[in-house]
């Protein structure tokens, strides 16, 4: 029981059973969102259409995991640099989230508690998106240079600064988007369906927007469908990113419409707890950090298991494509003749090994909940925790591997791409990387949202509590990825090495700190922690 006490694991357990029987938070709350004043019995059909903003936003999600690595290594941002651009996530998931949760669970609007919020991020969302696609063009206006995109290999910072700004943005509005609209689903689902139905359809649309994300990052040809994506500052490569995000913004636009069309949102009343609530956003962060006060002390281990948990995956987050292109396909971002080339061809391969993790990702989600029962949740996450490690260590081999004896003066034209053999390794290995990262997506979440709403407090802010497990060691890695890259001057290797080594100590902390816990639900599997 690693040292906690037997109350401690009985009330993990009792939360935990809880959220399989479809009961979330306690005094008889049928919902922990709140008293819902919502209409009644929607039906299956309309419950699923609704959540389909989810899958839009994922699609988009998916793009700037895939793409916005090397895409802003081509704009003069150095690999060293590139971790910094990231900081945004966990600042926006930790400021965005709770304030946004306190408001959509008081908000009194005609058009529903959670549906301003989504409109409102939405709208962000495709403003951001534009701004990066055309970061490039935008930057050519401002003065970055008149010499053509094909010959040019120089650094462009108007264009740079655009882009950061757009992905500032973007990350910001994703945190607001993502709480409301899981909160959402399950106010809708509650009266008739109950909230596991309506938190797996929003997984199901989250690996749908995930799998059509990446086949749309992994498309070479948006370019020749639609030649005037070409400009002087924007040739192939930049042109398909463009063509890509473009569809994000239709896709966005028309699954938010459906999502406010159909939810049925109906005004909240007033009542004493939201006229009381005057203290504003300092109270999102008071009642957050007053749920995490009255946590049970198993309950901050299991928050630590989480945060040592992402400290292993967020270097594969950050660098997966980029490592494809690196380590694998022997490409430069800015290199000259067919390395860029290269280094293209090989995001697009990433991303396709993106594709083959969503793929398994979805399929192993299925299995969880039998798995945790029968071997109970610390054994599950320890084993997942020991495949990442296995994994990571595996890239960091086939990297070196790769590049040893690897000659870059002679990777001038397209014929020194990869190795056969190494390309399919690689891609094995983000396939098979799906697998822990379902364990990730959803035994933390199947506890933590339980004990956090235990005593009091919307749903919008109990998503902020595991996020705190979340952003700070994303911030970590953020801040620590660069100078390490700096210091050892070896790519993505480091960072790799880092991450495989949080891996296996978190499988061992996993036995050692978590209690013996069985149940998790399929409705918290979730594809995305933003």
């Amino acid at each position: 029981m690693g040292g906690h006490s037997k109350e401690d694991a009985r009330r993990l357990e009792w939360a935990t059973l809880n959220l399989e029987r479809g009961v979330v938070g306690g005094g008889g709350e049928t919902t922990g969102y709140g008293n819902a004043s919502l209409k009644p019995a929607i039906g299956l059909v309309r419950l699923f259409s609704a959540c389909m903003v989810s899958g839009g936003i994922q699609y988009g999600w998916a793009l700037q995991l895939s793409l916005l690595s090397p895409y802003s290594q081509t704009l003069g941002i150095s690999h060293s640099y590139v971790s910094l651009t990231w900081i945004c996530g966990p600042i926006a998931g930790f400021v965005v989230q709770p304030i946004v949760g306190y408001y959509s669970d008081r908000c009194t609007s005609k058009m529903g508690r959670r549906r301003p919020f989504i409109l409102a991020g939405c709208i962000i969302i495709c403003l951001s998106v534009l701004m990066i696609g055309f970061s490039a063009d935008i930057g050519r206006r401002l003065g970055d240079t008149t010499e053509h995109c094909s010959t040019f290999t120089g650094s462009r910072w108007y264009a740079a600064a655009v882009y950061i700004v757009g992905f500032w943005f973007l990350d910001f509005a994703n945190n607001t988007v993502q709480g409301p609209a899981r909160a959402m689903m399950a106010d809708l689902a509650a009266g008739h369906h109950g909230p596991n139905v309506g938190q797996a359809i929003f997984s199901l649309w989250m690996a749908l927007g995930s799998v059509l994300g990446y086949l749309a990052g992994a498309n070479a040809k948006w370019h020749e469908w639609f030649p005037w994506l070409k400009t002087a500052a924007c040739c192939d490569a930049c042109a398909n990113l463009k063509g890509a995000f473009l569809t994000a913004v239709v896709l966005i636009v028309v699954t938010m419409s459906a999502t406010l069309w159909l939810a049925g949102e109906e005004q909240k009343q007033l009542d004493k707890d939201d006229v009381d609530a005057s203290g504003g956003a300092c109270s999102a962060f008071v009642d957050l950090f007053k749920c995490l006060k009255n946590l049970p002390p198993a309950m901050f281990s299991v928050l630590a298991v989480t945060a040592v948990t992402w400290l292993a995956w967020f270097p594969f987050f950050q660098y997966n494509t980029d490592w494809m292109g690196r380590e694998i396909f022997h490409g430069e971002p800015q290199g000259a003749g067919g390395k860029a080339d290269l280094y293209n061809a090989g995001v697009r391969e990433g991303a396709v090994g993106l594709l083959l993790c969503s793929v398994a990702l979805g399929v192993t989600s299925l299995l969880i909940p039998k798995l945790c029962r029968k071997l109970t949740s610390r054994v599950v996450w320890s084993v997942s925790n020991l495949m990442v490690f296995i994994l990571m260590a595996a890239m960091v081999i086939l990297g070196i591997v790769s590049m040893k004896g690897y000659q870059p003066s002679l990777a001038a034209t397209l014929s020194a791409g990869p190795n056969h053999s190494f390309r399919a390794g690689a891609l094995a290995i983000f396939a098979f990387i799906g697998i822990p990262q379902a364990v990730l997506y959803s035994v933390p979440w199947a506890v933590a949202s339980e004990v956090a709403a235990k005593d009091g407090g919307g749903q919008g802010l109990t998503i902020g509590v595991l996020n705190i497990a979340i952003v700070l060691p994303q911030l970590v890695i953020a801040l620590g990825a660069g100078p390490i890259d700096g210091a050892f001057n070896k790519g993505n290797t480091p960072a790799f090495g880092i991450g495989a080594v949080f891996a296996f100590i978190c499988a061992v902390l996993a036995l050692i700190l978590l209690p013996r816990t069985r149940g998790v639900s399929n409705a918290t599997v979730m594809a995305g922690g933003h």
